[in-house]
C-alpha cells in the first residue's frame, strides 16, 4: 500500500515527496471548488522554493470535447506573460550592446516610426516602451481564424496606431502595442525572426522544451483549448501585438523561466543573462514611488503584509492567467487556465498561503462605475475636433451641459449620450456608442468608443479606443484633439 501511495504522489508532484505532496491537499480541494464555481475547464498550478520545484499537477481538461486532461506539461496560451519573455530576448540584445534601454526605440525602427502627438517622440525610449510609459495607448487587436481580415505587418500596425498619445514619461498606460513594437525590434536587430530568435536566446537555452510562440506542428493536441466563460470553444486567433501575447507554455517550463529570474541556477540552463541585467529587469523606473511599479515588462509591488513580488499576469479571450517571483523568500507560483475568468489569482493566493504563512489575499474592490456628472467650469461648452484614424480626419464633436449631461457626435451621425462621465486630475474619461469608419472597426460592429482626453490648456486631446461589444473584444486608440467653441 506504502509502496502505490508513493508512486501515485510521483505522478502528481514532480521533484517532490510524499509528504510534501500532503500539504497541498487543501489547495486541490479549493482548486476543484473554484473550477466547479466558475465553470473553470482546467487549472494548471507550479511551485517553486529555495531553488527546488515542490509541486506541480493538473486539473480538468485541457480540452473537454477530445477528453484530453490538463497536466503540469499541457501546453497554455499565456496570454500578457509572453511580455517577460519578449523582454527577456531584449535584454541579450541590451547585454551583448546591440541595443541601448535609454535610446529612442524610433532608432531600432524603419520607415515606420512612433509619432508624438504630445512631447517628443526622441523621449521614448526602449526602456519607455518595456515599462509602459512612452505614451502608446490602450491596444489589443485579436485576429480570428474564421474572419477574413488577417494580421497585417507590423509596419502597418504601427503606421496605423503608432501614435504617442501622452509626453513620454507622463504616465502609465499599459500598452500591447508598446511590446508589438518590441518584437519588431528584436527582429530587425537581430536579423531573425521573433519565433526565432525567442527559441534559439531564450527557450532552448533555458530548457524550455514545452514553450513556443504560437503552437507548434506536431503538438497541437498538447494545448489547452481556449474556452469562452459559456464554456465553448474559441476559433484559434492571433495578433498584430506578437510580443505581447503570442506565447504558449507549459506550468512546467513557466516555473522554470521564473526560477531563473530569481537566479536559482538551474544545471541544464545556461547564463543567457547576467545577475545585473536580470537586476535590471527588476528595477522600479516608473513610476519610482508608491506601492507598485514597473520595471522592463515585470510589474513589482510593495505589499502591505511585507513581501516585495515581481509579477505579471495575463488575460485573453480563453485565457486567465499569473506568475508571481518572492525573490527574499525564493519562492515562485504560476497558474495557468484556458478561461478569462479563471479564478487564477485566488489560487495563487491559496498556494502561497502554504509556504509563506504571513500572505494574505489583497482583494481589491470591485470597480463601482463613477458617480452622476457635475460639468466643470473649464470644460462647459462646445468642443470641436477630429479623430485622425490612418484614413481621414473624423469630425468630432464633444458638448458639456449645464445638467452633467455630456453629449458626442462623430461625423454627422446620430447625437450620442455619453455614459460613465468622469473628470479627474485634468483628464475626462466616457463612452458612447457610434461606429468609426476603418477596417478594423469594421469588423465587430456596433462599437463603443472610449474618450480619455487630457485638457491642455484650450485643447481637449488624448485617446479614443474602439471596441465592441460582443465577446471578441478589442482595443484600437486613435488621436483626438478637440477646441472650445
Amino acid at each position: 500500500m506504502r509502496v502505490s501511495v508513493a508512486l501515485c504522489a510521483c505522478l502528481l508532484v514532480a521533484q517532490s515527496d510524499v509528504h510534501a505532496a500532503d500539504r497541498f491537499d487543501s489547495v486541490r480541494a479549493y482548486i476543484r471548488e473554484q473550477m466547479v464555481e466558475g465553470h473553470v475547464p482546467s487549472v494548471a498550478v507550479a511551485l517553486s522554493q529555495r531553488g527546488k520545484i515542490v509541486w506541480e499537477e493538473g486539473f480538468g481538461w485541457a480540452d473537454r470535447e477530445n477528453r484530453v486532461p490538463a497536466t503540469e506539461h499541457t501546453l497554455y496560451s499565456l496570454a500578457s506573460i509572453t511580455k517577460p519573455f519578449t523582454a527577456t530576448a531584449l535584454m541579450t540584445l541590451v547585454q551583448s550592446g546591440q541595443i541601448d534601454l535609454d535610446k529612442p526605440v524610433n532608432d531600432y525602427l524603419g520607415s515606420a516610426k512612433l509619432v508624438a502627438r504630445v512631447g517628443d517622440a526622441r523621449d521614448a525610449t526602449v526602456r519607455r516602451v518595456a515599462n509602459h510609459s512612452s505614451g502608446l495607448p490602450l491596444h489589443y487587436h485579436l485576429i480570428y481564424s474564421d474572419e477574413s481580415y488577417r494580421v497585417p505587418s507590423r509596419d502597418e500596425t504601427i503606421l496605423r496606431f503608432g501614435n504617442l498619445i501622452t509626453a513620454p514619461g507622463e504616465k502609465l498606460e499599459y500598452s500591447n502595442l508598446g511590446y508589438g513594437v518590441l518584437d519588431h525590434v528584436i527582429s530587425r536587430v537581430s536579423g531573425k525572426s521573433y519565433a526565432a530568435f525567442l527559441s534559439e536566446q531564450v527557450f532552448i537555452p533555458l530548457g524550455l522544451t514545452r514553450t513556443s510562440v504560437g503552437v507548434p506542428p506536431g503538438l497541437e493536441r498538447d494545448q489547452a483549448v481556449r474556452y469562452s466563460d459559456a464554456g465553448v470553444p474559441i476559433p484559434f486567433y492571433d495578433s498584430d501585438h506578437a510580443g505581447a501575447s503570442a506565447v504558449y507554455g507549459s506550468a512546467h517550463d513557466l516555473l522554470r523561466f521564473a526560477m531563473f529570474h530569481m537566479k536559482d541556477r538551474l544545471a541544464d540552463q545556461k547564463r543567457i543573462l547576467s545577475d545585473a541585467s536580470l537586476d535590471e529587469m527588476q528595477r522600479r523606473t516608473f513610476p519610482a514611488e508608491g506601492n507598485e511599479g514597473h520595471g522592463v515588462s515585470w510589474k513589482i509591488v510593495n505589499r502591505t503584509d511585507g513581501y516585495r513580488v515581481v509579477e505579471h499576469g495575463g488575460g485573453m479571450p480563453g485565457v486567465g492567467v499569473v506568475l508571481l517571483l518572492i525573490p527574499a523568500e525564493d519562492v515562485a507560483v504560476v497558474v495557468l487556465t484556458n478561461q478569462r475568468q479563471g479564478r487564477h489569482r485566488a489560487i495563487a493566493d491559496k498556494v502561497l498561503q502554504t509556504v509563506l504563512p504571513k500572505w494574505r489575499t489583497d482583494k481589491k474592490p470591485d470597480w463601482q462605475p463613477p458617480g452622476a456628472f457635475t460639468t466643470p467650469t473649464q470644460l462647459a461648452g462646445k468642443w470641436s475636433g477630429a479623430v485622425r484614424t490612418y484614413k481621414a480626419d473624423v469630425p468630432l464633436t464633444v458638448e458639456f451641459f449645464p445638467s452633467g449631461d455630456v453629449h458626442a457626435q462623430l461625423n454627422g451621425q446620430r447625437t450620442s449620450l455619453v455614459s460613465e462621465a468622469l473628470f479627474e486630475n485634468g483628464i475626462f474619461s466616457g463612452n458612447f456608442a457610434s461606429e468609426l469608419d476603418t477596417e478594423e472597426a469594421a469588423l465587430r460592429a456596433p462599437d463603443i468608443l472610449y474618450l480619455n482626453l487630457k485638457l491642455r490648456g484650450s485643447l481637449l486631446n488624448g485617446g479614443l479606443a474602439v471596441m465592441s461589444e460582443d465577446e471578441r473584444s478589442g482595443a484600437l486608440t486613435h488621436w483626438v484633439e478637440l477646441s472650445k467653441q
